[in-house]
C-alpha cells in the first residue's frame, strides 16, 4: 500500500542539504578516474580463485527473489542490485520490476544487508550467490543492473570471485560510484563517522583501490556505464573520467551521461537515474538487446521528451518517489556509524 504524500518534507529536506553539501565542495581540479592499477603488488592476482563465502547459506538464499519466468525464458536473466539506504522495493518495485513484467523479462533481485549499509565486502557475497544460483538454474548468462553501491558491489564480485565472470554477460550501472565519490565525504566527517558503506564510497577508499586493482574490466563482459551532470551524490561525473567511467582491462565499455543524449536535460539526478530515468532505461535496454555495451545514437531523439521510464505509472509517481526519498532520508540519520573504513579482508591482498 502507497504511504501518503504529504511525506514529502524529508525529500524538502534531503534535496536541501544535498543542495549546500554541493556549495560548499568542488571538484578538485586533478581528480581523474586513473584507470586499473596494472600489476599492483598489494592486490591479489585477478585470476586467483575466489574465497568460500562466509555469510550462511540460509541467508544467502532468503536474499534472492526471482520471477516465475526465469526458469522457462530464453532470455538472460536480469540480476537487479538496490543502492546505499535502500532495498530492492524502494529502488526497483515501481519502475523496472513493472518494466521487465510488460516484457515478460525474467529478472530478479538480490536485498542486501542492513539496506547497503554494512561492510560492502559481506554485500558482495550476496552477488556472488545470486549470480552463480542464477547461472545454475537457468543455464543462461546473467544481466546485472545496478543503482549506485549496486553497481559498485557487482565489480567487487566481479574482481575478486573469478568464476562469475564466464556467468555475465551485461553489467549496468546507473550512477555508480565506481571510484568513489567526494559528495561521500561529506557524509563522513571525522567526529560524527558514517555507516561502513558509506566509508568504502568515499574518494579514494581503500574498498575501490581493490575493486579497480588490476583490471577494471574483463573479457566476455560488456560493461555500460550510464552518469549524469547532475547527480547530488556521485561526483565528479562532468565528463568520461568521472567516478562512474570504467577504462582498461579486457571488457567492452561504453560510458555515457544522460546529457550525451539530450543535452538539456537537467533533471536526472541521482535517484532519477535509476528508477524513471527514460534515458537511462532506454541506453540500458540497447545493452541488454544487443551484443556489446549500449550504442547512445541508437537511442532515439524522441526519448527526451519522455518524462518516465516505462512501468512508472504517472499518477502514482509522487507517492512513489517520495517513499524512496523518505526511506534514503531515515536510513541516513538513524543507522549506525563508525569511525572509519571497514578493514579489507585477507583474501583481497597478493600474500
Amino acid at each position: 500500500m502507497s504511504r501518503p504524500v504529504s511525506r514529502l518534507a524529508p525529500a524538502a529536506v534531503i534535496t536541501a542539504a544535498l543542495a549546500l553539501i554541493i556549495s560548499i565542495l568542488t571538484v578538485p581540479s586533478g581528480w581523474a578516474s586513473t584507470g586499473a592499477h596494472d600489476g599492483d603488488p598489494d592486490f591479489a592476482p585477478i585470476d586467483r580463485p575466489g574465497p568460500a563465502l562466509s555469510v550462511p547459506d540460509s541467508k544467502l538464499s532468503k536474499s534472492l527473489h526471482c520471477t516465475a519466468n526465469t526458469g522457462r525464458s530464453k532470455a538472460n536473466v536480469v540480476l537487479l542490485v538496490h543502492g546505499t539506504t535502500s532495498t530492492p522495493g524502494e529502488n526497483f518495485e515501481w519502475n523496472w520490476y513493472r518494466a521487465l513484467d510488460q516484457l515478460d523479462r525474467p529478472y530478479c533481485s538480490v536485498t542486501l544487508p542492513n539496506r547497503a549499509m554494512s561492510d560492502a565486502q559481506v554485500s558482495a557475497e550476496y552477488v556472488v550467490n545470486a549470480v552463480r544460483h542464477i547461472h545454475e538454474s537457468t543455464n543462461r548468462e546473467v544481466d546485472i543492473l545496478g543503482h549506485s553501491q549496486g553497481g559498485l558491489v557487482p565489480r567487487f564480485a566481479i574482481r575478486f570471485w573469478p568464476d562469475i565472470r564466464p556467468m555475465i554477460d551485461d553489467y549496468v550501472g546507473f550512477g555508480a560510484t565506481n571510484h568513489g565519490s567526494i559528495m561521500v565525504n561529506a557524509l563522513c566527517p571525522p567526529i560524527v563517522g558514517c555507516a561502513p558503506a558509506l566509508w568504502q564510497q568515499t574518494a579514494d577508499s581503500n574498498f575501490t583501490k581493490a575493486t579497480n586493482s588490476g583490471a577494471e574490466t574483463f573479457a566476455g563482459i560488456s560493461y555500460t556505464n550510464i552518469y549524469t551532470h547532475t547527480d547530488e551524490f556521485v561526483q565528479p561525473a562532468l565528463n568520461d573520467s568521472g567516478t562512474s567511467s570504467l577504462h582498461g582491462g579486457n571488457g567492452r565499455i561504453t560510458n555515457v551521461a544522460i546529457q550525451d543524449v539530450c543535452p538539456t536535460s537537467l533533471a536526472s539526478e541521482h535517484i532519477a537515474i535509476g528508477t524513471y530515468d527514460p534515458v537511462a532505461y532506454a541506453l540500458a535496454m540497447d545493452a541488454l538487446d544487443h551484443d556489446g555495451p549500449a550504442k547512445p545514437k541508437r537511442v532515439p531523439s524522441s526519448t527526451c521528451a519522455k518524462p518516465f521510464m516505462p512501468g512508472v505509472d504517472a499518477a502514482r509517481f509522487p507517492t512513489e518517489y517520495v517513499n524512496t526519498m523518505t526511506g534514503i532520508a531515515g536510513t541516513l540519520v538513524l543507522k549506525a556509524r563508525t569511525a572509519q573504513e571497514p578493514e579489507l579482508r585477507s583474501y583481497v591482498f597478493a600474500d
